[in-house]
């Protein structure tokens, strides 16, 4: 078979920029993501017996129907010595009474509680920042008020995964598995994040935690002065936080059954869109060189794809004498490969991290989805700020 090249061709220009994302495609599959999808899990705390004390702290507003679910499976956790923390976050719901009627009865449990008017800047940072101050020990673990602990163990696998440098330990906060297909996406969606944050980490570049399961020292806190440098910024208590105090050196991930803490996801598309948003506009917060790695990952998905359909709908890159067979052969042998990887990749990472009945969400079908979706909410962030909560 005769084929010549035609340099001069527009959809030779888009195969070359195909190649390029597909080549990049493939670097984070393979360099990156693979970390979290291939990764070892340990069983920490079989070498490490001496556990120190632990605060666990729940900041909580207007959340009595899951607090009264949440407390009795912090209390009942098997770990020797530790403190829980609720922060009663200006709460217009049966909280404060039912926080009353929990201190009679247990009076080792530290309630904070918070007036409107202290909050001025709206968020978690300031509740969070008093109750850390609240805390009696070091070693601090947060969880959200609507989150559960899977397991008796969490602060244990948690705290167990500490070692003498270690000042940061990173978790996996899944949603609850609900029927329909909002739900599938919050999971989905939650689950490539924590593949992105966890491969990062393991790369020894991390940059975020999600505070639904999340520990840090106490004194990694106040040596950071805080949330001080992003105070004003309603989110960012776990993300910009920890891409601002985590290194190489002071983090460690630990994602066993036992240390995952559960949350109820949100059951409308317009409140899902309004905490994505607000996610999002964090990230102009993070280092730079975080941002450069996250940027060329979403800009190349969205190049790969764009470029993919172009080049079956523009006229070829070649002038093939015999046939075209050639030419869609290698595009789509590219495209099966790529498939492939990424489809493997996100199974393997789905069981490291328990997640169940999402393989069906694994096809180009749904990545190009997040891909415009995760572009059109970064435009409308640019456009206009996502309101607090």
């Amino acid at each position: 078979m005769e084929i010549s090249f035609n340099y001069n061709s527009l959809s030779f220009i888009i195969l070359c920029v195909f190649s390029i994302a597909w080549i990049i495609q493939m670097c984070y599959l393979w360099g990156l993501f693979s970390r979290l999808a291939f990764f070892k899990k340990k069983k920490y705390d079989n070498d490490n017996p001496n556990y120190e004390p632990v605060s666990v702290i729940v900041c909580a507003k207007d959340a009595y129907d899951y607090l009264v679910d949440l407390v009795p499976r912090i209390l009942s956790q098997d770990y020797p010595d530790f403190e829980l923390v609720i922060v009663n976050d200006c709460s217009t719901d049966e909280t404060t009474d039912y926080l009353k009627e929990l201190v009679d009865k247990r009076p080792d449990i530290n309630v904070v509680s918070l007036t409107q008017s202290l909050n001025f800047f709206h968020g978690k940072k300031f509740p969070l920042s008093m109750g850390i101050k609240s805390a009696k020990h070091d070693l601090l673990l947060l969880t959200d008020a609507d989150c559960l602990p899977r397991d008796n163990h969490w602060i244990r696998d948690m705290v167990g995964a500490y070692r003498k440098n270690t000042e940061v330990v990173l978790g996996y906060g899944p949603y609850f598995m609900r029927k329909g297909l909002l739900n599938k996406l919050i999971r989905f969606d939650t689950l490539y994040t924590a593949i992105q944050y966890l491969s990062m980490a393991l790369a020894h570049r991390p940059y975020m935690g999600v505070g639904r399961n999340l520990s840090y020292r106490r004194e990694l806190f106040y040596k950071n002065k805080g949330f001080t440098s992003h105070y004003t910024v309603p989110s960012g208590d776990d993300d910009i936080f920890i891409s601002q105090v985590a290194n190489n050196r002071n983090t460690r991930i630990f994602i066993d059954p036992t240390s995952r803490v559960e949350s109820e996801p949100k059951h409308t598309f317009s409140g899902w869109i309004h905490q994505k948003r607000r996610h999002y506009s964090t990230a102009n917060m993070y280092k730079r060189s975080t941002n450069r790695i996250l940027g060329t990952l979403l800009m190349s998905r969205l190049v790969y794809y764009a470029t993919l359909i172009l080049l079956f709908c523009l006229p070829h890159a070649f002038d093939f004498v015999a046939s075209d067979k050639v030419y869609y052969f290698a595009v789509g042998a590219l495209a099966l490969i790529h498939f492939i990887s990424m489809d493997w990749i996100y199974i393997k990472s789905a069981k490291q991290l328990g997640e169940k009945k999402l393989y069906l969400f694994f096809t180009p079908l749904y990545d190009v989805f997040f891909v415009i979706f995760t572009t059109l909410l970064g435009i409308r962030n640019t456009i206009s700020k996502p309101k607090a909560w």
